[in-house]
């Protein structure tokens, strides 16, 4: 029997028929058959990195684990009422909070400009905004030195014009600690308005709104999850910090003297006092983690 020709305008229904058969088959073919399109199945964990998977993360959680286990838990209470640990630790809480308050204030602004403006040269003052993320603290106490001590670039003038000298003081914690704490702050608030829906502006740009309006209404609402988890950041920066501090600032028992500071000077007199403030920092960090969840890692 002869078959009959198709029908006007059915060829081109047939030719892709066709090739969507021939692609179902390419792809039951690539389950194993040479030359066969061979897929990756999405969702399965390859076995060959479990081993280096948990000796990382062994690594990271050993020395954790021997904090915890060598902490002198009956005398906790009694070693953290210690005048010196309770100077230190009210030390570090206020001025890791005064460092974000700074941090907001010239960080956000900066964020802004990251994420919202184009002009020469954006990619370089990006990258020095991150530079005090990636420097040793250590070499970073020693530009704060010599661009705010008493002989450095900014610093002279004024101590020759108001005879104040900010090294080895309370501010010069401060200072040490915005310098290396609000990278942490930029990159955040700037991962958030990148983003942002930009619509929303437009749209209030649009009815009127000037760009303070904008700005204040509608844009920091809509990054508030960003700025505050930028800030939560910058705090617990700010409370770690030790290179840049010790070096702009000293160890001064009551005026300059940092949480971090005093773990490392009670490594050396009384080691269990020294478990016991690292212990509380160790602690701060890890409900910080917690509650903020993966939100940092989304900003970076």
């Amino acid at each position: 029997m002869r078959a009959s020709a198709p029908p006007e305008g059915a060829a081109p229904a047939i030719g892709r028929a066709r090739r969507r058969g021939a692609d179902r088959g390419d792809r039951r073919a690539g389950d194993g058959r040479p030359g066969g399109h061979v897929r990756a199945r999405s969702g399965r964990f390859p076995w060959l990195l479990v081993v280096p998977a948990l000796g990382g993360l062994v690594f990271l959680a050993l020395p954790l684990a021997g904090l915890l286990l060598r902490a002198p838990w009956s005398t906790l209470g009694a070693r953290l009422l210690e005048p010196e640990i309770r100077a230190a630790l009210g030390l570090s809480l206020t001025t890791a909070t005064i460092a974000t308050c700074v941090a907001l204030v010239l960080g956000v602004p900066l964020a802004w400009l990251l994420a919202r403006t184009a002009f020469p040269g954006r990619r370089f003052v990006r990258a020095l905004v991150t530079v005090p993320m990636v420097m040793p603290p250590v070499v970073g106490g020693v530009a704060l030195l010599l661009a705010l001590g008493r002989r450095g670039v900014v610093g002279q003038f004024v101590y020759d014009g108001f005879g104040y000298s900010m090294p080895f003081t309370t501010p010069a914690v401060v200072v040490a600690q915005v310098f290396v704490a609000m990278p942490f702050l930029v990159i955040s608030v700037e991962g958030a308005l990148r983003g942002a829906d930009r619509r929303y502006e437009e749209a209030a740009a649009t009815l009127g709104a000037t760009r303070a309006t904008v700005f204040r209404r509608v844009t920091l609402p809509m990054v508030l999850p960003g700025v505050l988890a930028g800030a939560v950041l910058c705090w617990a920066r700010a409370l770690g910090e030790f290179g840049a501090t010790i070096t702009f600032a000293g160890n001064f028992p009551g005026r300059t003297q940092t949480m971090p500071i005093a773990v490392y000077l009670e490594m050396q007199r009384n080691p269990e006092t020294a478990i016991v403030v690292s212990l509380v920092l160790l602690l701060v960090s890890i409900a910080i983690l917690v509650g903020l969840r993966d939100r940092w890692v989304r900003a970076l």
